[in-house]
C-alpha cells in the first residue's frame, strides 16, 4: 500500500517521479536545488536522468515522517531493480531545495 506524502512539494516530487514527468519534476524543484545520494553530493540533472527518467524510476512510499519531509520508499528502476530507500527533503518557498536519498 502506497502512503501519500503530506507535504505538497514532496508529494509533487513523488508524483512527478512516478509519472516519469520531467517537466513536473523540475517544477517541484527550486531553481538551485541540490541533492546527495548515499552521502555523496551529485549533479542533480545527471542523476535524475540516469536514475529516474532513462531507467523508469518509481517510488512506492511506505512511511512518511510527521513533518512530511522524510520518507521511506521502495525505489525501483530498470538499472538496479528494487531497494528500500530513505529520502529526506528540504522545502523552501513551496519547492524542494535539497533532497538526500540512500538505502534504508
Amino acid at each position: 500500500m502506497t502512503v501519500q506524502p503530506s507535504d505538497p512539494a514532496v508529494a509533487a516530487f513523488v508524483a512527478a517521479v512516478n509519472a516519469g514527468d520531467k517537466g513536473a519534476f523540475l517544477a517541484a524543484l527550486a531553481d538551485d536545488a541540490t541533492m546527495s545520494d548515499d552521502g555523496t553530493d551529485r549533479d542533480l540533472s545527471a542523476w535524475a536522468e540516469r536514475e529516474i527518467f532513462s531507467s523508469n524510476g518509481r517510488m512506492d512510499v511506505e512511511d512518511v515522517s510527521a513533518d512530511g519531509l522524510t520518507l521511506t520508499a521502495t525505489y525501483t528502476n530498470d538499472t538496479w531493480g528494487s531497494m528500500r530507500t530513505r529520502w529526506a527533503f528540504t522545502v523552501t518557498d513551496g519547492r524542494v531545495s535539497h533532497f538526500e536519498t540512500g538505502q534504508a
